[in-house]
């Protein structure tokens, strides 16, 4: 498998099943209807550990265009292959949202309430104040890279014996990102992610979904542009510190 096709795979299944615990908790008629919050960050969290486990072995498992730009940044990964890595997560968000629609299918349109419809897409913020949603996204995706940089190989005994745990590797990332929605993530709803936001919010713009209401286009900037910032922000204090 290609880099390309691991971060698109990846993704794709990060979103299918992130923003299909959402649709599972908040659309109209399904049998996970009022599931509430710790089931969405819980869906959340296996969905970051089922995408690291299929991209892990072949890209690295980035998945997030934020985490492609902060790699960078600090001289991990190659300025170079992150346009391709961040076309193919986008794409990878796309996909995955159009088979979440195509899931829930009949379940969006026994829904009436648009809201409800775009949060199975996309996130908003509970309190529009676009200073501070900056800085909820901005700190949330920091916790995210800072973790990132920390991390070490999975596996357990000394240098000279170790024994590898495979799969086992993706469980930090998906605790990380659990432990982000659980704590920080009531503000905006914790995206995280540019690709995350941005692939969804246009398959929601040109799905046939009824009664779809306004799409928020005016808060799209905030999702994409923030988490870039705070990966900025934990690349340049992982240099200063080591």
């Amino acid at each position: 498998m290609t880099s390309f096709a691991a971060e698109f795979i990846g993704t794709m299944f990060l979103i299918l099943l992130g923003n299909g615990v959402v649709a599972n908790v908040v659309l109209e008629s399904t049998k996970g209807k009022g599931g509430g919050w710790i089931v969405i960050t819980t869906g959340w969290a296996l969905a970051v550990f089922t995408g690291v486990v299929i991209a892990g072995p072949y890209s690295g498992a980035h998945l997030n265009p934020a985490v492609t730009i902060g790699l960078a940044a600090a001289g991990k990964f190659s300025w170079a292959e992150a346009p391709i890595f961040i076309l193919a997560q986008l794409l990878g968000a796309m996909l995955g949202s159009f088979l979440v629609w195509l899931m829930y299918k009949d379940h969006f349109a026994a829904t009436k309430d648009p809201g409800l419809k775009a949060a199975a897409f996309y996130t908003s913020p509970a309190i529009r104040n676009r200073k501070s949603n900056i800085i909820s996204e901005a700190i949330g995706t920091f916790v995210l890279l800072f973790s990132v940089f920390y991390f070490t190989n999975a596996e357990i005994g000394d240098s000279n014996t170790p024994i590898g745990l495979g799969s086992l590797g993706a469980i930090p990332v998906a605790f990380i990102v659990w432990a982000i929605g659980l704590s920080l993530g009531g503000t905006t709803g914790y995206a995280i992610n540019p690709a995350r936001d941005l692939g969804p919010r246009i398959m929601y713009t040109i799905l046939p979904i009824s009664n779809k209401g306004k799409i928020d286009w005016q808060y799209a900037s905030i999702p994409v542009l923030a988490p870039i910032l705070g990966a900025l922000i934990a690349a340049g204090l992982y240099l200063l510190f080591n």
